[in-house]
């Protein structure tokens, strides 16, 4: 703790009261942290077990609790809770499903399975189509503002609004049929239960008895509500966050909660970090004087001890392709003045399709790149496969799992059998599975249908009773053993486009299998627990939820992603690309309150350089199949002029040729070096 400057150390000592630390970028927020966790086990006498640290990512959590076993070494770190705010609920919902209504084996769905179940029963409203366009994104909204299906309803303003709240009750109740939750309900049922029944949550409270949440300006209505009555009337809690860097509020992030601390907890101690230990002073007073621009709850400015550093670059192109090419040029010849390495460099970018333009010229000059958020790893339809036949026998009222494997592979199960099947099975309120085991089948089946659908059954139900009595390293052999059993390999085999395809999709099942041996031996060595199958699937689905956007950067790469995604990173070299009206700020975001969150987008994007920071923009970008004229972005006026270097000024008009001798420059001085070297 010597180390810590003084605001980070007032952080960790103030215990008294809760503490709101208004962390800039930057200013050693997560070590705040690790190290009062540190300090309330070692001086407080505050048991690791009952510490429970929360952020949003798994990876984040991963690097916490990492950090926290180092800093306290030999002393005694088990139990300690350092996980996402959705694992969190997931654990509340394992130990209190009966009380919440639930079997032991209720599974999680994700966007997917969710996607399919409000398509089917749109399918049963007699309402135009396009009146129900977007509802999933409106059932999220509403349970993350803890609004029920009946007070959407109450709250509807017309006809469209009524049909998507009807929806939105259908839903719920067909989850319920299901015995299972989607991902927001892993916050929005705890905190029905502990609003409920008071004995569930003094349970709870007993348990937490000190809370830290990281990144608190990204909680939304239902995690507020989940901290307050996690720390009940004591209060004892530390919240880190910072309102500059608060960019999600499109996925119902509030700012506001950082405001609503202060009514709601009237002793709350702010602490500031103000210092930076990440970004050379140009690069600060230009994302200060940015911000500036935007209302503040508090105040506060970054300062560092590391010198002024380069200006800011600003780069004017003729068009999108020449920016792409001018970016890659300025990388190439960087990197061989400084003998930096790919992965020191990233290219940020306000939306996804910008990265097109800048991949290709990055591929021309045989320059490796990493996109962040690229496909999952549980996007493969093998993979989405295997976690079908497991979800299915931990949770035989898993529907949407029931009907992505019922004929993978094949059992010539047809679509007018298995649509008849959904019919009894609604009409009888009960699951697909529990319908292919009722006589009443005879009756709408044929023969050899029934004899097929009911084969099935027979064959889930064996899998289901080997996969209650398997535990460690039990459980492991059967999955082996299942995916052998339905000859998996053979029907990838036959399904795949060539043989290097084929063993491509087999080895990754080969992975999964491997990961699940893995958090076996893992719990084994950690807690001494054996694990369940039912217990490994539901970790693997939150796992497959919370990391599909989240990369690990292990090789020698440039980075590409979005604003979004670059939160929380840092790089010595960034380029920021698209600095143009309707670009950045977006063209959906030109007004307040939107605006503000598009400065912030830019402030987080300024705030990831370390050492230089480049910003591009194009005069002409083709759009709608023309050539538009683009203006550059309002926030580059809005940065300090002295701390900028430009490179075509507004205004002024670039031909082409210049633009050709621009980039044939950089070339030259490409291999001007090379012949020097």
């Amino acid at each position: 703790m010597h180390s810590l400057n003084e605001r980070q150390r007032q952080a960790v000592l103030h215990i008294e009261t809760p503490a709101l630390v208004l962390a800039g970028a930057g200013s050693g927020k997560t070590r705040v942290i690790t190290e009062k966790i540190a300090y309330l086990i070692r001086k407080c006498d505050v048991k690791a077990h009952n510490i429970y640290a929360l952020t949003f990512t798994n990876k984040s959590a991963k690097e916490m609790k990492e950090r926290v076993t180092k800093l306290l070494k030999d002393e005694n770190t088990k139990g300690l809770n350092v996980s996402t705010f959705h694992n969190l609920g997931l654990n509340i919902i394992r130990q209190e499903y009966k009380a919440l209504g639930y079997k032991s084996t209720f599974s999680i769905m994700d966007a997917t399975d969710s996607g399919q179940i409000l398509k089917e029963l749109m399918l049963k409203q007699t309402v135009d189509p396009e009146v129900l366009d977007g509802v999933q994104w409106d059932i999220s909204s509403w349970k993350n503002d803890r609004v029920s299906p009946q007070q959407a309803l109450e709250q509807a303003e017309d006809a469209a609004g009524q049909a998507r709240a009807i929806l939105y009750a259908a839903y719920q109740k067909q989850l319920r049929a299901y015995n299972s939750v989607d991902f927001d309900d892993l916050i929005g049922l705890p905190v029905k239960l502990f609003s409920e029944n008071p004995e569930a949550l003094e349970r709870w409270q007993n348990k937490v008895r000190y809370l830290l949440v990281d990144e608190y300006q990204d909680t939304n209505a239902s995690q507020y509500a989940l901290v307050k009555y996690l720390v009940g009337i004591q209060a004892r809690f530390t919240v880190v966050g910072d309102d500059d860097q608060s960019i999600y509020a499109w996925r119902g992030a509030q700012p506001e909660n950082l405001a609503l601390l202060q009514t709601d907890f009237p002793a709350l101690k702010l602490i500031k970090l103000e210092q930076n230990y990440r970004s050379s002073n140009r690069i600060l007073q230009s994302a200060n004087q940015l911000i500036s621009n935007n209302p503040h709850l508090f105040e506060k400015k970054l300062w560092s001890e590391m010198g002024m550093g380069d200006p800011l670059r600003v780069i004017a192109c003729a068009n999108e392709n020449q920016e792409a090419e001018r970016v890659v040029s300025e990388i190439i010849v960087h990197k061989f003045k400084t003998r930096c390495k790919n992965s020191d460099y990233a290219i940020l970018y306000r939306g996804n399709h910008q990265s097109r333009l800048i991949e290709r010229a990055l591929r021309e000059q045989n320059i490796q790149y990493v996109i962040s958020g690229g496909k999952s790893f549980f996007d493969h339809a093998e993979i989405k496969d295997v976690m079908s036949y497991l979800r299915l026998i931990v949770n035989p009222d898993d529907d949407a799992a029931f009907l992505r494997i019922v004929n993978t592979p094949r059992r010539e199960i047809g679509a007018s059998t298995l649509e008849k099947l959904a019919t009894y099975a609604t009409g009888r309120d009960i699951s697909l599975f529990d319908a292919s085991q009722e006589f009443g089948l005879t009756t709408i089946l044929s023969e050899k249908a029934l004899k097929r659908v009911q084969h099935f059954g027979q064959q889930l139900l064996g899998w289901a009773q080997k996969a209650d009595t398997a535990e460690g390293e039990e459980v492991t052999s059967f999955v082996r053993q299942l995916i052998e059993n339905i000859e998996y390999d053979n029907w990838i085999h036959e399904n795949s486009s060539t043989p290097k395809a084929a063993e491509k999709r087999i080895n990754n099942i080969r992975e999964l299998t491997t990961w699940i041996e893995r958090i076996i031996n893992k719990a084994k060595e950690e807690d001494g627990e054996d694990k369940r199958l039912e217990t490994i699937v539901t970790h693997m689905m939150l796992m497959d939820m919370m990391e599909r956007n989240e990369s690990e950067k292990d090789h020698d790469m440039v980075s590409l992603m979005t604003l979004h995604a670059s939160k929380g990173l840092e790089f010595p070299h960034v380029f920021l690309i698209g600095m143009e009206e309707e670009m950045l700020p977006h063209k959906q975001n030109m007004e307040s309150p939107g605006l503000e969150e598009e400065r912030r987008l830019a402030y987080v994007g300024i705030t990831r350089a370390q050492r230089t920071m480049t910003m591009t923009y194009a005069t002409k970008r083709r759009k709608y199949g023309e050539d538009m004229t683009c203006d550059p972005s309002r926030f580059l006026e809005e940065l300090p002029a002295e701390c900028l270097k430009w490179e075509g000024k507004p205004g002024v008009v670039i031909s082409k040729e210049e633009q050709m001798d621009t980039g044939n420059a950089h070339l030259a001085n490409l291999k001007s070096f090379l012949k020097k070297d």
